[in-house]
């Protein structure tokens, strides 16, 4: 199931959110104060691939002082906008009983957009 539902995600437009995570995870990382957010990113674009039977968790010994204050400036910085587009993406899909499963892992990438800092896919 876990497979058909991944195919299915990357079919109805989960390659094209992974391709947006990347290109703009790389033009983010063209500045070296960039990279941390970039590799975030790139984090979340994996994630988006395969949402499927994977969490972000939080990593080994997380949240941490730097992690913490990182995702402030996340959030400050304007990045809380993808979570909400991922809770929109959430609510438009589960507007249907077929679409809810899509809708739940849009939930879940809206939590972990918010804070990704800390956060590793398991």
């Amino acid at each position: 199931m876990k497979f058909l539902g991944n195919l299915l995600w990357l079919v109805l437009g989960g390659i094209m959110i992974a391709v947006i995570y990347y290109i703009v995870g790389l033009l983010i990382c063209i500045t070296i104060v960039g990279i941390p957010f970039g590799m975030q990113l790139f984090k979340l674009g994996t994630y988006s691939l395969w949402p499927f039977g994977h969490q972000l968790v939080d990593g080994p010994g997380q949240p941490g002082c730097l992690s913490t204050v990182m995702n402030l400036i996340w959030i400050l910085t304007g990045w809380w906008e993808i979570a909400i587009l991922h809770f929109g993406f959430g609510l438009l899909f589960c507007l249907t009983i077929v679409g809810i499963p899509w809708g739940v892992q849009h939930f879940k990438m809206a939590i972990g957009s918010i804070f990704p800092f800390g956060k590793i896919i398991q």
